[in-house]
């Protein structure tokens, strides 16, 4: 894994990549900026395009989540243009498995998982993302994360709040991660810090 003082200069599309031995807030204006320019990539997506990746999104994670049948799989409520998985994790309820959802409880603290099925009572929370209204905290054993970026090395460009990694880090068994996303989002890059943990797959329409 990279550090702030490893070479992280790539060529690309979009901001110019940090220089060698770029400091963190270097690293972080980066991040944001080409953040943004994804996410805008992201809503921008046409509506033939979109059903047509998210189909071929859906197939690949069907597959990768047969072995989790019956067992407790932690997923997201799609913002901002992501890929919805919700008909791939509902169908998984009927095999048995049992479906949470993260909830922000304070920045700077890791998620909670809430255990959630159709028809649960959904209050809004941060950004406006809906999420379960109450129930105890519960420790997926697959977690399903949504990606803005990510790189050839499984890390993933999120929102910045560092949530995830913070979550995944704070658990007492280490969860199997899944990111999914469009290729769009592809990076030679995110230049890794110590924070950041590597997702163990990642599935895009490709």
């Amino acid at each position: 894994m990279s550090s702030v003082n490893e070479v992280c200069e790539v060529t690309g599309p979009g901001p110019a990549w940090p220089a060698a031995n770029a400091d963190w807030p270097t690293i972080r204006d980066w991040r944001k900026e080409t953040r943004e320019r994804l996410i805008a990539r992201r809503t921008s997506i046409s509506a033939e395009d979109r059903s047509a990746w998210s189909e071929r999104i859906s197939r690949t994670l069907e597959a990768v989540l047969e072995p989790y049948a019956g067992r407790l799989i932690g997923f997201y409520w799609p913002f901002r243009g992501e890929y919805d998985p919700r008909a791939v994790l509902t169908a998984m309820r009927e095999r048995g498995s049992r479906l949470a959802l993260p909830v922000i409880v304070e920045r700077g603290q890791p998620l909670v998982f809430r255990e959630w099925s159709p028809g649960s009572l959904m209050v809004q929370g941060t950004w406006k993302i809906p999420m379960p209204e109450s129930g105890e905290a519960v420790f997926p054993d697959l977690l399903v994360v949504p990606l803005v970026g990510f790189d050839r090395q499984g890390y993933r460009l999120g929102y910045g709040g560092g949530f995830y990694d913070r979550t995944i880090a704070a658990m007492p068994e280490r969860p199997r991660t899944v990111g999914v996303g469009f290729e769009l989002g592809r990076l030679e890059t995110i230049c890794p810090q110590s924070h950041d943990i590597p997702l163990e797959r990642i599935i895009t329409e490709a």
